[in-house]
């Protein structure tokens, strides 16, 4: 027996269903372990020693996992492919390993960033080792989390009742709030005028004007700073006959947004759909995780927290594919389009873009399937 852990339940059935009776697909339900919220959880004075306990939701299903792991004679650890599925992974291996339950079985991670049965498989064949560098940066995390939140928190909830928690962003988001309140108290607002004219053509089209120029002098922000000054252009400037001295014409080329990363597709999604941040990941989440088309579930889009703008070269050939077929050549550039440049500081970018997974199912032919909230995203 192989024996797959995934965090979701509703991956675990699909998975399942991909990889066949050899292989038991169980679910973590998220963090099995976290920092009891008490003294000393996290000790600065010795190494950072952070002390795990494991909670009463999981217990059910870490006992399934750890009697299944028992009989299984492979181990995969097939968390999400991000900090947190990379330190789930981690606790999951420290957990059956006090337990003894991994001596001469073979454990591995793999990821997959569609849940797609050619990705599936494809992920099964390529396993690693879990990334000691991205549990580090999960335990940091968790570690500030502790030790700034549990100090700060308390004052919090003295001075404004009713307060959840403070943080290690929430102080930070505040002081910058903050910051920026005192910019806007300091702020001198300024009268400043703009005068603009509307003309009308030969055809009676009216074409709308700015003023730039006035007695030889370019018009700036503040040359009119009240009512009376700018009363006395506009009688100066209405009392004369005008005629359009030159007309020149410009080609803007317009390069198409790089494709969509967790941030854009969160503002994006706002914009059109109207949705906040938080039901946009949880409508992603489940088109990552699977729709039931048919009776065949199937992962619509790519794993949805990502900062890179890469699509993998087998994507690329699709899509290329697609549009010479449905819109032309015309439509297709030489070369597929190069976002490498536009990299974050300091991100995450090993996962791809977020991209549909198929690109010839549409919206339109799968709508059926979808909730409304699912159709618009």
């Amino acid at each position: 027996m192989n024996l797959v852990i995934v965090e979701s339940p509703a991956k675990a059935k699909t998975i399942n269903k991909y990889l066949g009776k050899d292989y038991k697909v169980l679910a973590s339900y998220g963090h099995i372990r976290d920092l009891p919220s008490k003294n000393g959880s996290v000790d600065p004075e010795n190494n950072f020693r952070m002390l795990w306990e494991i909670d009463a939701f999981s217990k059910k299903y870490l006992k399934e996992i750890t009697d299944t792991a028992a009989d299984s004679n492979r181990i995969i650890l097939a968390t999400d492919p991000d900090r947190e599925g990379e330190a789930i992974a981690w606790h999951v291996k420290e957990v059956l390993d006090q337990k003894k339950l991994l001596k001469d079985k073979k454990v591995e991670r793999v990821v997959f960033n569609e849940i797609t049965k050619k990705a599936v498989t494809k992920g099964i064949k390529n396993p690693r080792d879990i990334e000691p560098q991205l549990v580090d940066a999960y335990m940091a995390r968790r570690a500030l989390d502790y030790l700034v939140g549990f100090n700060i928190s308390p004052i919090l909830w003295t001075k404004l009742p009713g307060s959840k928690s403070a943080g290690r962003v929430q102080s930070v988001a505040l002081k910058l709030i903050s910051e920026r309140e005192h910019q806007i108290e300091q702020f001198i607002p300024k009268e400043y005028w703009t005068v603009g004219l509307n003309f009308k053509n030969n055809n009676n089209k009216i074409i709308s004007s700015k003023l730039i120029s006035y007695n030889s002098n370019k018009v700036e922000k503040f040359t009119f700073v009240d009512q009376d000054s700018t009363q006395k252009a506009t009688e100066t400037i209405s009392n004369k006959e005008y005629f359009v001295s030159d007309i020149t014409s410009q080609i803007y080329k317009k390069n198409p947004l790089a494709p969509f990363t967790t941030s854009t597709l969160q503002q994006v999604s706002s914009g059109r759909c109207g949705f906040g941040a938080s039901r946009t990941m949880q409508i992603a989440q489940k088109l990552y995780q699977g729709i039931d088309i048919e009776g065949d579930t199937v992962g619509l889009i790519t794993y949805m927290r990502t900062d890179g703008t890469q699509i993998s070269n087998e994507a690329i050939a699709t899509f290329r594919d697609y549009i010479g077929e449905n819109y032309g050549k015309k439509y297709l550039p030489e070369s597929p389009n190069n976002y490498s440049g536009k990299k974050a500081k300091n991100a995450q970018e090993a996962h791809e873009a977020i991209r549909p997974t198929e690109i010839s199912r549409s919206p339109t032919n799968i709508k059926k399937y979808l909730s409304a909230d699912q159709y618009k995203l």
